[in-house]
């Protein structure tokens, strides 16, 4: 089942109304499940030559509304890897500092190295969603006169988006982005979870609430970016998240198309290396 195909974002014409966050694809949770857990060790070993090879970079980047299950993917999905070769940042609010430097700034100094996987826990994407949502956040960056106010000032984010992204591929770095679409009812029954669960409670607050009051901008924001910035250098996937265990097999299926497309292999060694680990093998049997 090739998930990648089914749930890629087609920038000519993406509609998030058209996409059911309950969707399963027939899967009930005992076959996902079982999905998965034939994905981790096929994981487990990609990112192993990834690593080795040390030629690319992989970052996969996380957006969706709260409670939408991003930290339930890094836990589940990645469970299996490395956690070497793994680098998860997760970006808040910006700082002082990230304030008196470009938009991008804060995440081309946090990209991954090569040979690595780096998870961002939201993203540069926040500059065209949360910042669109409260245009207070846009005035905050000190931008230059009339910047803020230029109504196209969104299409030459996602322009700015597209061409760093192209950047970053043509230099080794691999994307693939994932959004997990989870429906306004689901996510208050998750948030209802939280406050009754005092296990769980610090994961709430307030302002989760008062959020929901811009949902639909929000989805706005959202269907206009996926759509304006699913490329083939890095595509998005909207991914259906009503149902956790079907969104963490989902992304785990579509991580392991995405490196099998890299097709990692180990490094071939050079004749010189070969004589050196013979010597070395000599040196060693000759203690016995």
């Amino acid at each position: 089942m090739k998930l990648a195909e089914r749930f890629r974002v087609d920038p000519n014409g993406f509609s998030l109304k058209a996409h059911d966050p309950r969707e399963t694809l027939d899967l009930d949770r005992e076959r996902a499940q079982a999905m998965q857990a034939e994905d981790l060790p096929r994981l487990r070993a990609l990112q192993e030559r990834f690593w080795a090879q040390d030629r690319y970079a992989l970052l996969v980047v996380l957006q969706a509304m709260d409670a939408a299950g991003k930290d339930g993917i890094l836990k589940h999905v990645l469970s299996g890897v490395n956690p070497q070769g793994v680098d998860v940042r997760v970006f808040k609010a910006p700082t002082h500092e990230d304030l008196d430097h470009d938009y991008l700034w804060r995440c081309q100094k946090a990209l991954p190295e090569r040979g690595r996987i780096g998870i961002f826990n939201r993203s540069h994407y926040e500059e065209v969603l949360v910042v669109r949502v409260h245009p207070e956040l846009l005035a905050a960056q000190r931008l230059p006169p009339g910047a803020a106010g230029n109504p196209e000032i969104w299409k030459h984010r996602f322009e700015e988006i597209n061409a760093w992204e192209r950047y970053l591929h043509r230099n080794g770095i691999r994307i693939v982005k994932f959004f997990l679409h989870v429906s306004k009812e689901e996510q208050r029954e998750r948030f209802l979870e939280r406050i009754e669960d005092p296990e769980k409670n610090w994961k709430f607050s307030k302002r989760d609430v008062e959020e929901r009051a811009h949902w639909d901008a929000y989805q706005s924001a959202y269907e206009e970016a996926l759509a304006a910035t699913s490329a083939e250098h890095a595509p998005w996937y909207a991914i259906p998240a009503d149902r956790k265990w079907f969104a963490r097999a989902a992304v785990s299926r579509i991580l392991v198309e995405t490196l099998e497309a890299i097709d990692p292999r180990y490094p071939v060694l050079t004749e010189a290396q070969k004589r050196e680990l013979e010597e070395a093998k000599r040196l060693l049997e000759a203690e016995a």
